[in-house]
Formats: C-alpha cells, sequence, structure tokens
C-alpha cells in the first residue's frame, strides 16, 4: 500500500495529514516531508494520523525523528487521531508518553492538555 501525505497551513501550525501504512518502505516520503517543512523554518507540527492503517517502528522513528528535530529548533510535534491500532503501538512502545498524543486534530493544533490515551 502506498502513503500519501498533505500539508495545511493552521496559523503557526503545520497539519501534516498522512494515510496509508507508515512502514520501511513508505517512512522515507514522510521523512522527506518533515525535513522541507524543517527547511522552511516549519517547527510546529501536527500529525493527523486518523487515516494511518499501519505504522511499524520505522515510521515510530520518523515521529521521535521529527519531535527531536522541532524541539531543537524551538518547535513542537503532536501526533492526532491515530486509530486504535495504530494508538496501541504508541502506548506499548512507550512513545505516547513522549509523543504528545490528541484525539482530534483541533485539539491537538490548540495544544489541548487531554491526551488520547485516557
Amino acid at each position: 500500500m502506498s502513503l500519501t501525505v498533505h500539508t495545511e497551513q493552521r496559523g503557526d501550525v503545520v497539519v501534516v495529514s498522512v494515510a496509508g501504512e507508515l512502514d520501511m518502505a513508505t517512512a522515507p516520503q514522510l521523512q522527506d516531508q518533515i525535513t522541507d517543512l524543517l527547511d522552511k523554518g516549519r517547527s510546529r507540527l501536527v500529525f493527523d494520523l486518523a487515516e494511518v492503517s499501519f505504522c511499524d517502528s520505522t515510521g515510530l522513528s520518523v515521529f521521535v525523528r521529527a519531535k527531536n528535530s522541532c524541539d531543537e529548533a524551538g518547535g513542537v510535534v503532536r501526533l492526532a487521531a491515530p486509530q486504535r491500532g495504530v494508538l496501541r503501538i504508541l502506548e506499548v512502545s512507550g512513545l505516547v508518553e513522549v509523543l504528545q498524543t490528541y484525539p482530534t486534530v483541533e485539539q491537538a493544533v490548540a495544544g489541548d492538555p487531554t491526551p488520547a490515551s485516557s
């Protein structure tokens, strides 16, 4: 399965909508998009994961690298609306504690303190 990535500016936040399977074959595509955003000075990112049906460790590492890069640039990374399976992977890996995760894109853009795992 392929991966599609679309970006939308919302105030000072860029919403990165990801759809498909995020794995070893498709993660470089998302990484390239993130690198492009960072090169343009965009370091406040919300990843809309509502349409991500699968995410493996390679996909998770893309989010961790994005968080580290955005932190260094004074920005933030938030994950939004992960499907149950993707949320479970974040929980089991412990990354739900590291990567701010929200039930909706709107809450992630606003920085609402309610996490998705509540």
